[in-house]
C-alpha cells in the first residue's frame, strides 16, 4: 500500500513541478515577480500532494513570528526536499543561496536566475566565491524579499545534528538583521534518500527570531540550539 501511495506521490509530483515549469515559460521574459508567484503556487502544490497521497497532515507553526514590517532572513534545518518547495508557500518569496550546480540544470537554472537566486561553490575557496557575502547583503539591500538559507550545509536524517556551518554566522553579521530559526521534522514522510515516502505528520516551527549585533560564533550556537532543542520536541 504505501508503496502504491508513494509512486503516486511522486507521479504527480514531478508531472506537476514540469507542468508548471512549461506554464510559467512566458514568465521568464516579464517582471520576475510573476515567476515568484508560481514558485509560490509550487509550494502550495507540493504541501497538497503530500497532504492528499501520503495521508500526511502538514502544520506550520509559529507563523506569528515571521517579522512582517522589517528585513529578516530565515535559518532552517534539512532533511527533505519538501522544505524547499513548502517554506515558499509561508514565507514572502524567499531569495536562496544555493549550490552553483543548479543553475546549470536546463530551464530549471533559468527560473532560479530569474528569481534572483545567489550561487555559492561549496566546500571549497574559489575566485567565484570571493565576493559572496558581499553579493548577498546588496541583494537583500534592494529586495524586498527575505533570505532564506540552510545553514546544515545539506539535507541530513532526521536523527542527525550535525555542526551549522560558519557562513551562516556570517550571513548574520554581514546583514545586521534579525534570523528567524526554523526547526522540522519532514525527513520522517520523506526521507533524503529513498523512493517510499510515509505517512505521518509534518511539522514546520517558525520560531522566536534572534535579533542581530550578537558576536557570530555566539549566534551560531544559539541558532543550532534553538533549532535542534525544538527539533527534540517535534520528533
Amino acid at each position: 500500500m504505501q508503496f502504491i501511495r508513494s509512486l503516486l506521490f511522486n507521479i504527480f509530483l514531478y508531472s506537476g513541478i514540469v507542468a508548471v515549469f512549461l506554464i510559467a515559460l512566458p514568465a521568464l521574459f516579464l517582471p520576475s515577480k510573476l515567476t515568484l508567484i508560481f514558485g509560490k503556487f509550487l509550494g502550495h502544490y507540493v504541501v497538497f500532494v503530500v497532504r492528499f497521497f501520503l495521508n500526511t497532515k502538514v502544520e506550520f507553526r509559529g507563523t506569528n513570528n515571521i517579522p512582517k514590517n522589517q528585513k529578516y532572513f530565515v535559518a532552517s534545518a534539512h532533511q527533505s526536499m519538501f522544505e524547499t518547495f513548502a517554506l515558499q508557500s509561508v514565507l514572502d518569496y524567499p531569495i536562496f543561496i544555493l549550490k552553483k550546480e543548479l543553475i546549470r540544470i536546463p530551464l530549471f537554472g533559468l527560473y532560479l536566475k530569474k528569481i534572483k537566486s545567489i550561487e555559492i561553490v561549496r566546500d571549497t575557496t574559489t575566485k567565484e566565491n570571493l565576493n559572496f557575502f558581499d553579493k548577498v547583503a546588496k541583494t537583500i539591500e534592494n529586495e524586498n524579499r527575505p533570505l532564506l538559507i540552510f545553514p546544515q550545509g545539506t539535507r541530513v536524517k532526521v536523527e542527525d545534528k550535525v555542526p551549522f556551518k560558519k557562513g551562516a554566522g556570517r550571513i548574520y553579521e554581514t546583514l545586521n538583521i534579525c534570523c528567524v530559526p526554523v526547526a522540522l521534522n519532514s525527513g520522517k514522510v520523506w526521507p533524503k534518500i529513498g523512493f517510499i515516502k510515509y505517512p505521518g505528520k509534518i511539522i514546520i516551527s517558525f520560531l522566536q527570531p534572534i535579533k542581530p549585533g550578537i558576536e557570530r560564533e555566539t549566534f551560531l550556537k544559539i541558532l543550532e540550539k534553538k533549532i535542534y532543542d525544538e527539533m527534540d520536541t517535534i520528533k
